[in-house]
């Protein structure tokens, strides 16, 4: 079973590491963070903050951007080329370690990614700050929300592609994002409601997955402390929800017609 997750999941990765729009949102991203340093040379006084802002703004919206385009992809893909019969006919493959499988190798690939904005991203910090200090751990801290903002909108993504098509799987997987960002708020509005819109605009903000908490990029850039709670809380959050997606897209997937 791990070596058939394996291979599925380094094939994905492999797939993937070949698109072409890959790098060019890579690309731009990073040019976005280097961009920021002369945003910055605005005011000396706020650099670093903006610095911060755009940088780590730049690395989550393109890492989203990459996760939603690629990841509604891996099923509808295999399906149009007529290689995921052969996967799953002609190799001992179960439908939820193919699920399973190209989920692991699309985050493997965003790792990768984001691994490589941050490289340019603290080359940014060291070059404004002159050094990078204790403090800056608070930024580590920072990227691994957005690594775990990808994990959560690869699994949407994925169970999105297991039903619907393409256009429609990058609609809802937008649209998921961007009410998640606004949850909070979301659920601050419902208390001005009244009766039905209430309780949807409640179950709106409790059902999709909460990406203002993963939102932090305003608080290290003002050198606040993330508190360790809210790291384990996160990513407790995130694991479970992912799960829970996952497991969706597994039983709709069992159920889906290939033929």
């Amino acid at each position: 079973m791990i070596g058939r997750l394996a291979a599925i999941a380094s094939n994905t990765f492999r797939e993937a590491v070949r698109d072409r729009v890959l790098y060019n949102l890579i690309l731009f991203a990073l040019l976005i963070v280097g961009s920021s340093v002369l945003f910055g040379q605005i005011s000396l006084e706020i650099n670093r903050i903006v610095l911060i802002n755009l940088g780590l703004t730049a690395i989550s919206l393109f890492g989203v951007v990459i996760a939603i385009f690629i990841g509604i992809g891996l099923v509808s893909k295999e399906i149009e080329k007529r290689t995921l019969y052969t996967v799953l006919a002609a190799r001992p493959v179960r439908r939820w370690e193919f699920i399973t499988g190209k989920f692991l190798g699309l985050v493997m690939t965003l790792t990768v990614n984001a691994l490589l904005m941050s490289v340019g991203f603290f080359a940014a910090v060291l070059y404004v700050s002159h050094h990078l200090g204790r403090g800056d751990l608070q930024l580590v801290t920072a990227i691994y929300f957005i690594l775990l903002q990808f994990v959560l909108i690869t699994a949407l993504a994925l169970l999105f592609s297991t039903f619907s098509t393409p256009v429609f799987s990058s609609i809802f997987a937008f649209a998921i994002f961007a009410v998640g960002t606004f949850a909070e708020d979301l659920r601050g509005f419902s208390s001005m409601a009244t009766g039905l819109t209430r309780w949807m605009m409640i179950g709106a903000a409790y059902l999709v997955p909460n990406f203002a908490a993963l939102n932090v990029i305003s608080q290290v850039a003002h050198d606040m402390v993330v508190e360790p709670k809210l790291i384990l809380l996160n990513t407790a959050y995130v694991l479970v929800y992912t799960a829970a997606v996952l497991t969706a897209a597994v039983w709709i997937f069992e159920r889906r017609n290939l033929k």
